[in-house]
């Protein structure tokens, strides 16, 4: 009898160690999509919905200070920012913009690029 509350036991403990460990691994993903890297500096990109608007924040950290960045943002396909920003002291760059929810789902959109180079980065969040 003990044999067989021992396994229960163990099989229970491994079980919720695997479900633990899924979860943490499944929110990292989430954030791997709203952060990522472009021309050398770390890029994030949020979308929060928040009294019935969406709050949309592009964040720019650890470029070089001075340097300039277009920044493009869409939302459903339409363009509502497009800026050349330049970062400050610290390499910062931020954009925060509010939007109104619309029908259906909402699909938003950053485009970043540093100017002078080729090479461009995007991502896009769907909200419902």
């Amino acid at each position: 009898m003990f044999t067989l509350r021992k396994t229960t036991a163990t099989l229970g403990a491994t079980a919720l160690l695997a479900t633990g460990l899924g979860a943490v691994a499944t929110a990292p993903a989430q954030a791997a999509d709203r952060e990522f890297r472009c021309s050398g500096a770390e890029v994030e990109f949020d979308v929060e919905k928040e009294d019935g608007r969406f709050e949309v924040e592009a964040d720019i950290d650890d470029a070089k200070p001075g340097s300039k960045w277009r920044i493009t943002l869409r939302h459903d396909g339409k363009v509502y920012y497009n800026k050349v920003r330049t970062a400050d002291s610290d390499g910062d760059v931020e954009v925060d913009r509010n939007r109104r929810n619309t029908a259906g789902k909402d699909v938003f959109k950053i485009t970043v690029k540093k100017v002078g180079s080729k090479k461009s980065c995007s991502r896009t969040i769907t909200r419902r």
